[in-house]
């Protein structure tokens, strides 16, 4: 935790709740609304699910297998019904419920952030903004593992965009810091826990990267400014499977293909959206067979350059949030910050002949 981080933590009101007053406390929240949280999937996985039950919540882990994109942008939806015989269609109701996401990660809700820029500009997409109504977010903080890397790109443990509460594991609990009017409305109803007023007892642990990129994040653009032709590129896609799991599983995601499906009776039908992704070789294939990114290096250099120019150029941020999904759970164990690495040495090694 940076000094910044935790001086902002300090001056917010806060309450100490104790694992069974926090369980209580989702107990109370599904009184209000739906509740997605974390939740133990098989034996070393987990996944944000609906919560019918708050003993099933984990309150430790490391990252879910899916993003909160999920909840959103779900992976295959019917945009509208057709009837080819009436000339008719109709689209499904898209419902905007009351929802609370308890135990998000900051990296995680930032990740969802940038979907908001991106289904907001020029033309604001309608089923996406519709299911973002409503919804309040509850943090807690994590130890970061081999593959976490948000800091590198900007996004601390304990960044409180966004949410509502954020939640500080202490060894005999929780402290819960009230960020905004919503959360404080929330604790004052919950009615329990006690209010901290001097919070000098609890003390608040840093917690250390194990991995990181070489560069400041404010540096990555220009970097990928020049490294457009860097041998990397080729030297990652000898290794690359194209699986497009990197795609599929990266909260900031959004690309997508439509498809029409004829029923048997040759009259019905649907127009269905589903998840697509730049690494498969599908992804740019045209008429003719034609494919501009066929190569998995111009396919691998696509996607970074998405990440770390074309996106940061236009929104401002950095569209990696440095979940390390990509790398955690990629079959071929590429991993993202040797890629980001390896291009920072070569960026460097041309700078230094340029110099020369």
């Amino acid at each position: 935790m940076n000094q910044n981080n935790f001086t902002s933590l300090r001056q917010l009101k806060k309450v100490f709740f104790d694992e069974r007053t926090t369980r209580g406390f989702i107990s109370f929240l599904s009184d209000r609304a739906k509740v997605i949280a974390p939740c133990k999937k098989g034996e070393n996985s987990y996944s944000f699910e609906y919560i019918q039950n708050p003993d099933e919540v984990v309150f430790d882990y490391p990252r879910t297998i899916q993003p909160l994109k999920k909840f959103f942008l779900p992976p295959r939806e019917t945009l509208f019904n057709f009837n080819t015989r009436e000339n008719s269609f109709s689209e499904p109701d898209i419902e905007s419920e009351d929802r609370i996401f308890f135990g998000v990660h900051a990296y995680e809700l930032q990740g969802l952030l940038r979907l908001d820029h991106c289904f907001e500009e020029g033309h604001p997409e309608y089923n996406y903004l519709r299911r973002r109504e409503n919804t309040l977010f509850i943090g807690i903080s994590y130890t970061p593992d081999d593959w976490h890397f948000s800091r590198s790109v900007g996004i601390e443990i304990e960044k409180l965009e966004g949410f509502c509460l954020y939640f500080e594991p202490l060894d005999s609990g929780f402290l819960v810091f009230i960020v905004n009017e919503a959360g404080k409305n929330l604790v004052e109803l919950f009615g329990k826990g006690a209010e901290i007023d001097n919070d000098e007892n609890f003390a608040l642990v840093e917690k250390n990267f194990r991995v990181k990129i070489k560069f400041h994040h404010n540096r990555l653009p220009q970097v990928f400014e020049n490294v457009y032709y860097s041998k990397v590129w080729e030297e990652i896609s000898r290794k690359c499977l194209g699986c497009g799991t990197c795609n599929l599983l990266c909260p900031t995601c959004y690309c997508f293909d439509v498809r029409d499906e004829i029923e048997l009776d040759a009259t019905t039908g649907k127009r269905e959206r589903f998840w697509d992704g730049c690494m498969l070789n599908s992804f740019a294939l045209v008429a003719g067979g034609e494919n501009f990114r066929d190569p998995l290096s111009s396919r691998t250099r696509h996607r970074l350059h998405r990440k770390f120019k074309y996106l940061a150029d236009s929104a401002g941020d950095l569209f990696c949030v440095g979940c390390g999904r990509c790398s955690k759970y990629c079959p071929a164990k590429i991993n993202i910050i040797d890629i980001i690495n390896d291009l920072i040495g070569d960026f460097a090694g041309q700078q230094k002949r340029v110099l020369i």
